[in-house]
């Protein structure tokens, strides 16, 4: 019989062929690993997208006499636009805590952002 010889393979070649199918291996046995964990009704974990509640966020829109019908969408991009929202004015305000050395968000530290940042010149009175 005759032997066939394979080409000579650098060490990097190796080492590249020997991390993909690795980090493959891995994803397949946490996939595995993760569906037989998650057996009968009690394991059942959903993962929310929004953390608004989506229904409340629909009624405030149908408020709007303009919004006649309002489609899931619409809604869950509003909610995350306002998650959003929050938590940008909710990081400029953090600033200010931590100028004033404290660790607890105050009213004061809301008005300071809106007063210093021009995106939110639009809420300037609103907390009034």
């Amino acid at each position: 019989m005759a032997a066939t010889v394979a080409p000579p393979v650098s060490p990097k070649e190796l080492e590249s062929d020997r991390c993909g199918s690795e980090e493959e291996s891995r994803g397949a046995e946490a996939e595995e690993d993760s569906s037989q964990q998650q057996t009968g009704p009690a394991a059942v974990t959903h993962t929310r997208l929004s953390k608004l509640p989506l229904a409340r966020i629909k009624a405030l829109m149908k408020t709007d006499p303009d919004v006649s019908l309002a489609s899931q969408e619409s809604v869950f991009i509003i909610a995350k636009a306002t998650e959003l929202f929050v938590e940008m004015i909710a990081k400029d305000a953090m600033v200010y805590v931590q100028q004033g050395k404290r660790k607890t968000l105050q009213r004061k530290d809301l008005d300071n952002a809106i007063e210093a940042i021009d995106e939110f010149a639009f809420l300037e009175g609103t907390l009034d």
